[in-house]
């Protein structure tokens, strides 16, 4: 299975403008005016157009908001150099929300966009979580760390 990420935004240039600047992305394509294809992360990232006030569904009587805003849903961004990675993302002008979590051989910094959406910046001591059980199985039967 493959994984897309999709980010709605309020307008599209300077949405590209800041993903590109904050964390490397690459723009590889404008389709129709209100969607931009982003490359250089394991998964494509497309920034979606919708204007504040409009319906992401026809289902929900939700609106659009742009402002700070939380969802149990975000993404982070895994970089070789946590201190560096930040610098970059908040001279892009991404805002900050907290300290450098130490946890299981990893280092994350909370962010925000300035279009409300959070992210984390992450940088393993190894390749993932550290949770010093390397060989165990997982309760889903899988390796654990991975």
């Amino acid at each position: 299975m493959k994984v897309i990420v999709n980010i709605d935004v309020p307008d599209l240039a300077p949405a590209i403008d800041f993903y590109c600047a904050a964390v490397g992305l690459t723009l590889i394509r404008i389709i129709e005016d209100d969607v931009a294809e982003l490359a250089g992360a394991s998964s494509l990232i497309y920034l979606l157009q919708h204007p504040e006030g409009s319906r992401p569904v026809s289902t929900l009587s939700l609106a659009r908001d742009y402002s700070r805003h939380w969802t149990p849903v975000h993404l982070d961004f895994v970089v070789d150099d946590l201190a560096q990675a930040a610098k970059r993302a908040t001279d892009a002008g991404a805002i900050r929300e907290g300290e450098c979590i130490e946890w299981k051989g990893s280092k994350c910094i909370s962010f925000s966009d300035p279009f409300g959406h959070g992210f984390c910046l992450i940088e393993f001591a190894g390749t993932t979580y550290d949770t010093g059980d390397a060989g165990k199985l997982s309760a889903l039967g899988e390796p654990s760390g991975t």
